[in-house]
Order: C-alpha cells, then structure tokens, then sequence
C-alpha cells in the first residue's frame, strides 16, 4: 500500500473570475498530482498525494486570498492507494466542470432531494422508485446498484435525450426517480435540470464512494465494482482497488477503443 491517498471533490459555487481561481489554484497544488477542471459554476477535482500534503491543500484552500473562501464547506472524499493515481497535476479552465449538454442548467442554487446512504438503502426498496445510474455504460457494465436501470449512454451529454424520452412515462405512472453516479456531481446537474418536470428526483448524497465509506455491508445493494477515472480502474465497495485492468473495462467495446488508449497514455505517465 502507498503512503498516498486519492480525494475527490467538487462545488458549485458562482467562481466571478474562474481565469484567477485556476492560476491561484495551479499555485496550491504543487506537490501533488491530479486533476482540476474550474468554471463560472464551480470546480470538480481529484487530487492524490500524502494525507499531510493533502491537509496543507485544503487549508490553502480557505486561507488563499484570491479565492476568498469560495471553497469552504466542501466535501472530500478520500481512498486509498496500491497504484499511483496520477503523474501530474493539472488545472484547467473551462466552460462548465460538467457538459450536461443543455444550456442554462443552474446547479448553483437548485439541486434534487438529498438522501443520505442509510435512507438510500431504504428509498430504492420501494416499488415506485425508477432507479437510474446515472453513468456511462461501460460503468454501469462493471458494477451497479441492484435493480438499477441503465440508460445506455456513451457520454454525461447523451441522458438527456434518455430522460426526456422516459419522463413522461414515469409520472403517468405514478413513479419518483431515484438516481446516484460515482461522487454525486452528475446528479446535482440533472436534477438541477429536472427540476421544471414536475417530478420528484432523488439522488444519493456524496455518489457511490459515500455510500461504499458509510455502509460497511453496502454489498447487500450492490453487484459488481465501482469504476474510477484514475489509473487504479476499479474499487470494491470498501474503497479497495481491485486487480481490474482497462482492458478488462473496455475490450470488446468499439465505441469505447478510445477510452482505452487515453487510459494506457494514462498508466505511462503521458498525456
């Protein structure tokens, strides 16, 4: 096992100068490894590194002048190492953390109903809750709440398309819609979405590593492992890394080939 650790966070918060945010951000970051995407909506990172390094991160963070508190409040979600996660830091400005694919979505002051992971376990029980993994495929392929549904998307961008073509169906028969993702970033944005829908949207607080950290029999609901966007691949649901390789997530997959290279490049340290 490897000294470092890997943490996982995003907020959306109104960023009035994301150019400013990543240059302070690129500054405070020295010294570890990871990943950073910063927009006018928030920022949604992960970062790897030693636990005191991590804790000097986060309390420059706060005290940083030119962030002005912005990121106070947020949640980390840390596991652990066999494999390095990263070989490089890198902080980037873009036009949103998270491409859902429709304009305007305002994740900053609207959001879904929060459920903790001890009433999750209790809410996808019941009988008129649509259970969405809100995930790629290739994702859902490698492990999944049981009973989820899978929209069978490539992309964040392409649900959308997925829920508009099931919402009306949903509620005509009387259904809520319960839906979880990795971290709990996608749901924020969906459910920000659907707000207008006139359904009722649920989503698991702090995604599936929350629930994996919080529940220690959270086997029970769930098959298979959670698939991670680092080198390490895969985790079990104690946060353990797995013997999973990306060719064991994307072989036999054509529209995934690419996906499969970015992560080879990935493994050797390039970009």
């Amino acid at each position: 096992m490897l000294d470092i650790v890997h943490e996982s966070f995003y907020k959306f918060v109104h960023i009035a100068d994301p150019e400013a945010c990543t240059i302070a951000l690129r500054d405070i970051t020295q010294g570890l490894t990871g990943s950073i995407l910063v927009a006018t909506e928030g920022i949604n990172g992960m970062v790897a590194a030693e636990p005191a390094a991590l804790e000097a991160f986060h309390a420059r963070l706060l005290e940083d002048p030119r962030l002005t508190g912005l990121f106070a409040g947020m949640t980390f979600k840390r596991s652990p190492c066999k494999t390095k996660p990263f070989f490089k830091m890198k902080v980037h400005h873009k036009p949103e953390i998270l491409p859902l694919g429709v304009e305007w979505v305002d994740a900053i002051h609207q959001t879904g109903i929060n459920v903790s992971p001890q009433e999750w376990r209790e809410l996808i029980k019941q009988d008129d809750v649509v259970l969405i993994d809100n995930r790629n495929s290739f994702e859902f392929k490698l492990g999944r709440f049981k009973n989820a549904v899978d929209p069978q998307v490539h992309t964040f961008r392409d649900l959308p398309r997925y829920i508009e073509a099931h919402v009306d169906e949903w509620k005509a028969e009387g259904k809520r819609v319960a839906m979880y993702c990795t971290g709990g970033i996608r749901c924020e944005k969906t459910s920000a979405w659907m707000l207008d829908m006139d359904i009722p949207v649920y989503q698991l607080e702090g995604g599936i590593l929350s629930y994996f950290a919080e529940m220690p029999d959270a086997d029970k609901d769930w098959e298979g492992e959670c698939f991670v966007f680092d080198n390490r691949i895969a985790l079990d649901t104690h946060l353990q890394q797995t013997d999973t390789t990306a060719e064991d997530v994307y072989a036999g997959d054509p529209d995934e080939q690419w996906r499969l290279q970015r992560a080879k490049r990935l493994a050797k340290g390039s970009k």
